[in-house]
């Protein structure tokens, strides 16, 4: 058999259009992967025409979930059959083509997954898998100097004796049952090495990988977009977008139709800027993807992301590595919020809240800062501040003077700082955010002033310092909104770690954190060879008896390695439930960390004699435990970090088959390279 006894009518393709991905891409979650649009387009509709405009007119396209999408293309080309297969169960790819093939005289099959960028030439594919005189070809990238890391991209062309060896229902997979269970049998299976960079991808990372690659090795983009021109040597601007003169472009950068980029913005390739995207001033992009009509605000960090159609990034935000997936409901707690008008017609750049003279947003935070209704609303702040520590300033000195002479409660002391500190850290991601009072926080306003009576009317201190971060919480909630109040109610959390225990509490945990200091002690000293007893709260070590008094039980430890512990997890980026356990491991590091301290308190009270030495020990091993907590949590960080890390994506193995037995059908091939 030869290329010219294969008439074009004879072969079908057979197009794998995926499903959607719950769970792993937030993106491909809503929409397969398929349809992601490159340069405007989506890759299945561009793989559909690739193979019409070759010649190939009977096309069946197999979905596992969901065919209305792809069908709602309408790719309507003169000539082609194009068949449309729901698969509601899965049944793989070699399930696929058994579902595809029908009863006509199809001499060649041609498999394709549509979730590629540059669709392959597919007479270079049929005439390959001719002239190897192979039943089933697989392609396979080169792996040359500059083209994708080669691994099997679902690309295979077939004849119709495969049907032979796939099962008449259920899961059959190309790769994992069929190319086996052919070679067992003695057909002829071929690796053909693909010329061109096809470029399959299957999430977000795989999809911004490829396109860079099309954008820096293949350049005729202006027969795809014939509005496109060529700025430079790598970029391509559409004539109907708005490009401010300071603006500044480098590396392969697309910026396609009505997309307008403000001044003083950078853009990095490799970049596609969609359709009616806007970029802010002060923005950078850096190797990232923005479909249509999204809009970035000022002063915002893109770094390899992926962003979705209509999504909104406000001013300020750092993005790195994510992809930002559409919502079918926008909900307040959104990083990615609707500031722009995201529905505004195409050549529009209409902006809410905007400056249109220089793209600038004056909304947020920041804007309040500048505007003259934000000046007002920062006078009615400070007023309210100022009465604030006025009616609180007695509690404010009682606060101190606890912090002042009370060593379980000295750590308080650092955690307004601390606190203000976070919220410098977080400058970014609230300075945009816009400040709309909430009347809801009078109602917790006085809330808190009756727990400060009630501790005031019933002589209760513990209630009364609540009551200062309870009217701080309010405060914040009643000025700032409830946008900024979910942004920074972690950090208000942080500052119950000030307060002191009350006194019922405290008195309930003294003994038994005594008891289990001394306990914990005399097991440590034992494990490393001292003969120890202990009476009550006191350790005889030979001739050397220490009482663990109650200052030594281990509270201190407790309250300032919480602190610790809150500091670390409100600067860390983590899961929560990864913070949880950092936070809540405070309390076993304080009691092995004070445990480790009495014991070598005590090894130093039987080594060095003199009443100097036992105070230097007594009074300064507790500052010697902070480094050893920090380690512990730094640890305790990096293990759960290789615990949850995610898997790598790795290059499927080439295999080639033993030579067959004598006697078979394909004894003369010798080996089958697959």
């Amino acid at each position: 058999m030869n290329i010219q006894a294969v008439h074009k009518h004879n072969i079908k393709a057979v197009i794998l259009a995926g499903s959607r991905d719950f769970g792993r891409c937030p993106i491909a979650s809503r929409l397969p992967v398929s349809l992601w649009p490159v340069l405007g387009r989506p890759a299945f509709e561009r793989v559909v025409r690739s193979v019409s405009a070759q010649g190939i007119r009977d096309i069946c396209v197999c979905s596992e979930e969901g065919i209305e999408p792809f069908k709602s293309l309408m790719v309507n080309i003169p000539g082609l059959r194009l068949r449309y297969f729901e698969e509601p169960s899965r049944v793989g790819t070699a399930g696929c083509v058994r579902d595809a093939i029908d009863n006509g005289e199809d001499e060649i099959i041609v498999v394709l997954t549509a979730a590629i960028v540059c669709p392959p030439d597919v007479n270079e594919l049929v005439c390959a898998h001719i002239e190897q005189k192979s039943n089933l070809t697989a392609a396979f990238c080169p792996g040359r100097e500059g083209a994708l890391p080669g691994s099997s991209m679902d690309i295979y062309v077939c004849d119709r004796t495969v049907l032979g060896h796939i099962p008449e229902a259920g899961y059959c997979d190309i790769k994992e049952w069929l190319i086996p269970e052919m070679v067992r049998a003695g057909k002829v299976v071929k690796a053909h090495k693909i010329r061109q960079i096809v470029g399959n991808f299957r999430n977000a990372q795989g999809y911004l990988r490829v396109l860079a690659d099309y954008l820096k090795k293949e350049p005729p983009l202006k027969e795809e977009l014939p509005s496109l021109f060529r700025k430079s040597e790598q970029l391509w601007i559409d004539e109907t977008a708005k490009i401010d003169s300071a603006a500044r472009f480098f590396g392969p950068v697309v910026v396609m139709e009505h997309a307008m980029v403000a001044k003083r913005a950078a853009v990095f390739g490799p970049t596609v800027i969609g359709r009616g995207v806007c970029i802010g001033e002060d923005s950078l992009i850096v190797g990232s993807t923005i479909w249509d009509n999204s809009k970035v605000g000022r002063g915002c960090e893109i770094q390899r992301c992926l962003i979705d159609f209509e999504r909104i990034v406000h001013d300020n935000v750092v993005l790195s590595d994510v992809s930002v997936a559409r919502r079918h409901k926008n909900t307040s707690g959104d990083i990615v919020e609707r500031v722009f008008n995201a529905k505004c017609p195409a050549g529009s750049h209409t902006v809410s809240k905007t400056n249109h003279k220089h793209g600038r947003v004056s909304g947020g935070l920041a804007g309040a800062i500048t505007s003259n209704k934000g000046i007002w609303q920062w006078i009615a702040v400070g007023l309210i501040s100022a009465a604030f520590l006025w009616s609180y300033w007695p509690g404010i000195v009682d606060l101190w003077n606890v912090w002042q002479r009370s060593d379980e409660y000295s750590s308080g002391l650092l955690v307004p700082f601390l606190a203000v500190y976070i919220l410098w850290s977080r400058r970014l991601q609230i300075t945009g955010i816009q400040i709309r009072p909430f009347l809801w926080g009078l109602l917790a306003f006085v809330v808190a002033q009756a727990v400060r009576f009630f501790g005031l009317f019933f002589m209760y201190g513990s209630a009364e310092r609540l009551s200062v971060v309870l009217s701080i919480a309010a405060l914040v909630l009643l000025l700032f909104g409830w946008e900024f109040f979910r942004k920074v109610f972690p950090i208000l959390l942080f500052l119950f770690l000030m307060l002191p225990w009350p006194n019922r509490i405290q008195t309930a945990v003294t003994l038994p954190l005594q008891r289990w200091a001394t306990s914990s002690a005399v097991f440590c000293l034992e494990v490393i060879g001292y003969e120890v007893t202990s009476e009550g709260n006191i350790i005889h070590i030979g001739q050397v008896s220490i009482a663990i008094a109650e200052a030594c039980n281990g509270l201190r430890m407790v309250t300032a390695f919480f602190v610790i512990s809150g500091l670390v997890v409100l600067l860390v980026e983590r899961a929560w439930w990864e913070k949880l356990i950092v936070f809540v491991s405070g309390l076993p590091i304080a009691l092995f960390c004070n445990t480790v301290r009495l014991a070598l308190t005590a090894i130093a009270f039987t080594a060095l004699g003199g009443e100097y030495w036992e105070k230097f020990f007594h009074d300064f091993g507790g500052y010697t435990m902070i480094p050893l907590a920090l380690g512990i949590v730094v640890g305790e960080l990096w293990f759960l970090a290789k615990l949850t890390a995610a898997p790598k994506e790795e290059a499927t193995v080439v295999i080639q088959s033993a030579k067959l037995p004598i006697g078979t059908a394909n004894r003369a091939e010798g080996r089958n390279d697959i």
